[in-house]
């Protein structure tokens, strides 16, 4: 079996998924929806990760709608999914959910009170064998202004305190995360410098964040993905 990874935008891509999954000798290729390439069929792959971008999941461009198209037939032919951030939204719109602008723009590591941004897990969540080995509160990385109103048969695994819906979860393999919890270090600083919402903020204090919480931070991320890959039916050490 094989994985497929969706780029929507080139520096929001795998990060900590991709040695993951070279630690495990998954082979996985890389998808950009618009280019012109042939749609991904679910028959050849054993899972979907995909990723963030600027783009909304309510573009009626020709590239998102070839990607609600392609999300929505992989999930009902049941292929494990995870949605990170657009990834997730692009999920909920395809599964007949709303994406609407956010009561708050989250971005980076603090929230409107100075805190870090933290994730609770609900009962289903806490119960969910994608967090197995883990605290009921998760810390964790944001950079959206939008949301999303889940539809009928989608169940809520984590809740947070300005955008409630942040981790959300389809039939018995498709999950979504609003949050980012797949940064490597190298993605973090490129993030810092080219993204406009994270410019807006001071550089020096996500920086020390950065360092003081990354440990926890890729222990979480690492502990998701190996979770999912086993919900998936891969190998993992």
């Amino acid at each position: 079996m094989k994985v497929l990874i969706v780029n929507n935008i080139l520096r929001e891509g795998p990060g900590i998924l991709k040695d993951i999954l070279k630690e495990n000798s998954i082979n996985y290729c890389v998808h950009e929806f618009g280019k012109g390439d042939a749609i991904p069929s679910p028959k050849e792959y054993g899972a979907i990760f995909v990723f963030g971008g600027p783009e909304s999941a309510n573009d009626k461009s020709e590239k998102m709608l070839e990607e609600l198209t392609c999300v929505k037939n992989f999930i009902l032919n049941k292929v494990p999914y995870f949605g990170v951030c657009l990834g997730m939204q692009v999920m909920v719109k395809a599964l007949g959910g709303v994406v609407k602008k956010a009561p708050v723009k989250e971005v980076g590591w603090r929230d409107p009170n100075n805190e870090i941004f933290k994730i609770n897990l609900t009962k289903a969540g806490r119960n969910d064998p994608l967090f197995q080995g883990l605290e009921s509160e998760l810390l964790i990385f944001q950079l959206h202004g939008e949301t999303v109103e889940i539809p009928k048969g989608m169940k809520l695994l984590g809740e947070g305190k300005y955008c409630k819906n942040q981790i959300v979860k389809y039939g018995t393999n498709s999950y979504g995360f609003q949050g980012h919890i797949e940064l490597s270090k190298e993605m973090f600083y490129t993030w810092i410098q080219e993204d406009d919402d994270l410019n807006k903020l001071d550089i020096n204090l996500l920086d020390l964040d950065y360092k003081k919480i990354r440990s926890y931070y890729e222990n979480v991320g690492t502990v998701i993905f190996n979770n999912f890959l086993k919900i998936s039916n891969f190998q993992v050490k």
